[in-house]
Formats: structure tokens, sequence, C-alpha cells
């Protein structure tokens, strides 16, 4: 994310017509009513429209990113909405420190935006790129949850060179260009922006003798085996975060994140409810009508449950911490078996049955 100029110049809010509370959904809707009226198909030849079209446009670029959103309020916060700038040479007047300033923030937060330094402040590291991998679990290893490993093939530090770039029994030297920072500073008046060194491609070092393997790059593509803990419980398309343990960064940089999706396959008996357990279980019309103890199975033994006389097709039993090993519990689905046929003993009795019920069950239906 690298923000423009224009957010400390241009209220975004005022350009889309909503509020600065206004919700995501609030501010879609008004970019779209927008962009129908202003769209230049709409406008052909009308210049006007065409600039006011870009300018909301513009606006709900960062507004209608969850992220960008929030680092433009934070950026008009500490910027001319919070009296930090003012129209001073340039257009910046910043009023770092005394009562009321923002001080040592604002250059925190210009730093960590715009990539570099802003004012003496922080310069951000640079970091690898973030990979996802997948994952197929058992349906009773999701559950109870399970410490695995995960392959895939993906940058890592190059085994000949350790990372460092060059060939070993030599040493990458400092970049003169920028004293080793892997930066240079882009002065324009009160504010100094840092780009990535030109000399050294932001490495803060040169290479004279690059790896034959990695080609001075520091990394090289092979397979890759990362121990992951899954917690119990998980869903079937879960991504579980592994810090730093993505691709490799640039020298003096962090390493990007691991992403593990994971893929659960289905219980033939088991499901899953919120975090609970899952079962369905047939009863006779019998043994809902007359009730009974019905021996059921959990991922560990098994359990008896009452089903009481009068028992509905549908009804659910919860058997307490019989879900999980962490505690979840158990939600058993009684479900009335129909006979597809009937024996001549059956069908008698049934018929016995349904002349001592003269109760019409769909009465209510007045039909």
């Amino acid at each position: 994310m690298e923000p423009q100029r224009e957010w400390f110049e241009k209220d975004y809010y005022k350009t889309l017509g909503v509020p600065k509370e206004a919700a995501p959904k609030e501010i879609t809707k008004a970019y779209r009513k927008l962009a129908r009226q202003l769209h230049p198909d709409a406008n052909p030849g009308n210049a006007a429209a065409e600039d006011r079209f870009k300018e909301v446009s513009a606006a709900y670029d960062v507004l209608g990113d969850a992220d960008k959103r929030k680092a433009y309020d934070e950026v008009r916060r500490l910027g001319p909405m919070a009296g930090g700038f003012g129209a001073g040479p340039g257009g910046f007047n910043v009023g770092f420190g005394g009562p009321g300033g923002s001080g040592g923030d604002l250059g925190d937060l210009l730093g960590g935006l715009f990539g570099g330094r802003s004012g003496g402040g922080h310069r951000s590291r640079p970091r690898g790129a973030d990979v996802e991998a997948d994952l197929r679990l058992d349906f009773a290893d999701a559950v109870k949850g399970v410490t695995t490993s995960v392959r895939f093939v993906g940058d890592a530090a190059c085994g000949r060179c350790r990372g460092r770039g060059s060939e070993p029994g030599s040493s990458p030297r400092r970049c003169a260009a920028c004293a080793g920072r892997g930066v240079s500073d882009d002065n324009q008046g009160l504010f100094s922006f840092s780009r990535p060194c030109a000399a050294c491609a932001g490495r803060g070092a040169v290479i004279d003798k690059p790896c034959s393997d990695c080609a001075g790059s520091g990394v090289e593509r092979r397979p890759r085996e990362v121990k992951v803990r899954i917690p119990a419980g998980v869903r079937d398309g879960q991504r579980i975060k592994l810090k730093g343990r993505g691709e490799p960064g640039p020298p003096a940089g962090r390493p990007g994140d691991l992403y593990v999706r994971v893929h659960v396959d289905p219980h033939h008996l088991f499901g899953f409810d919120g975090g609970d357990l899952t079962l369905a279980v047939p009863v006779t019309f019998a043994e809902a009508s007359l009730g009974t103890d019905v021996r059921v199975p959990t991922l560990d033994g098994s359990v008896t449950i009452r089903i009481p006389p009068g028992t509905q097709t549908g009804r659910v039993f919860r058997v307490r911490s019989r879900g999980r090993s962490d505690g979840a519990d158990l939600l058993v689905t009684v479900e009335v078996v129909v006979p597809a046929e009937l024996s001549d003993d059956q069908r008698a009795a049934i018929e016995a049955l349904a002349a001592a019920s003269p109760e019409n069950p769909r009465a209510h239906l007045g039909v």
C-alpha cells in the first residue's frame, strides 16, 4: 500500500457524499450510483463528467479497501484535519511536537506508509512474499487437532551460499552509495522519503562473486517441509497462518508468512455444527413412540442416550463434552425410520394402530 499526497488534501468521503462513519455497504452503494451517473459512456464528450468520474473512482479505490481506508483515516487525522499540516511552503507545514502536536507518531506513520522515513522516522524492513500451501486431513485429526507437516515447493535460502548470495569463500561488500542502508533519501523540503538504493537494489551490499547456484539472489526453489500445529475443530477450507515461514526476504529483511489451507476429508457418520460434532441416529417408529435407550458412537468410544416416549423425528439431544478432546459437545439428531416394506404382522399392527388413532394431525390446515 502506497498512499498518494492527495490523501492529505482531498476528502474522499465528501467526494462520494458519505459520512466518515459510513459502513462499507453505504460506500459501495454511493460509488455505484455516482459511477452510473458519471460514466463516460453515459456522458459522451462531457469532460467535466469524465473528470468527476475519475475523482469518484479514486475515492472508492481508497475507501472501498478496508486497509487503505484505515491508513487514509489515520493520515487525515494526523494531517490537515488534526492541524498537523497547514498551508506552509510547498503546501506542507509540519506541526511536530509542542502542545497537541503529533510528534514522532506522524513520522512513524509516514515512514511506514511510504516505505521509508519521514523527518527522521523509522525505516521499515522489507519482507519476503507470503506462500499458500494445501494440507489434507483425516476427519478425526481435524476434530481432535494434530501436529503434522505440510509439503510444498517454494523459495528457500540457497543451500550453497546460505542466503548470502555470494560464492562460498567470498563476502558481499557494503554498498558505498547508501552506506549499507539499502535506501537512498529523496529530500523534499521538510520531508525526506526513502527509496530503494539503485546501486544495490535495496540490498545494502554489492556482490562481486555471485553464487553459481542462485546467481546472487540468495534463494533457490526446492521442495520444503514445514511442521504445523492444527488446532482442534479446524474446518474444511480454513487457513492457518505460520508467521515467518513463507519466502525468505532480502538480506536483513523479514521472511514472508505461510498460509496453510486445510482440506478435511468427510466422515461417513459425523459432521460439524459450529464447534460441535453432529451425528444422525435412526430409530424405529416403535422406539420413538414408546421410548428406549440407544447406544451411539463417538470419536472415542460410545455413549448411551435416553430417547423419551413420543420423540419426534429431527429432535436433537446434546451429549456434553463428547464431541472433541477440547470439551465440545456431540449433537445427536433422531431420525424416525419408516419401513419401505411391511410384513403381514407389521401391517396388521399398524392398521390396528390407525384404527385406534381417530385424531387428524392435519386438522389445522383447514382443508
